[in-house]
């Protein structure tokens, strides 16, 4: 079970088990005055046999989005079913938006240096959220688009090119810029069993 304040996303290995947590989750609301809020509560098929169902059905297995993260049908790289995660489109998109927005409107106020860090700090942020199992893909094509934006911004202050891409790279180096690596293991037991 994933679970961030009012919000939870639970997986459950039969069908049976999991509508009995749903009726019992709702029969305990109830129990507490509070009820579910049926259009964000949703079941969907993940495991062995999803994809060939939802095939077989003329569909793709279907996603669900929580907090930012898309829960969706994968396999381990020894081909067993498992729960994937990813930062949704719309998440990383929005997170890319600010970021750009940000480097456009300081790149003339702060130093380079100090730009940098800054970025440095954001970019940081948004690995700390996002740098889980599985989401390995979606952080490195989330640094390579940053890295892009910032290089295209700086080359922006004046008429002469400011920046190779090797010095680029030296300046990020020089102000320790973050590598992606995966900050939350959500499979402990990957790693004894492995």
């Amino acid at each position: 079970m994933f679970r961030v304040a009012d919000d939870c996303v639970a997986c459950c290995q039969y069908q049976t088990d999991a509508d009995d947590w749903l009726t019992k989750l709702g029969a305990r609301m109830e129990e507490c005055h509070l009820e579910l809020a049926q259009e964000k509560t949703r079941q969907l098929e993940v495991g062995r046999y999803a994809r060939a169902k939802a095939s077989r059905r003329g569909e793709k297995p279907k996603e669900c989005t929580f907090l930012g993260m898309t829960f969706c049908c994968g396999k381990t790289r020894h081909g067993a079913c498992k729960v994937k995660r990813k930062t949704s489109r719309k998440k990383l998109g929005q997170s890319l938006a600010r970021l750009t927005d940000w480097i456009r409107r300081y790149r003339n106020r702060l130093p380079t240096g100090a730009l940098l860090r800054e970025a440095k700090a954001r970019v940081q942020g948004q690995l700390n959220s996002y740098a889980i199992t599985d989401n390995s893909e979606s952080c490195q094509r989330y640094m390579h688009l940053t890295r892009r934006a910032l290089v295209k911004w700086l080359k922006r202050r004046s008429q002469r090119k400011s920046y190779t891409w090797a010095a680029f790279q030296q300046a990020l180096r020089h102000v320790g810029w973050p590598q992606v690596r995966i900050r939350v293991n959500l499979n402990p037991l990957a790693t004894l069993n492995g």
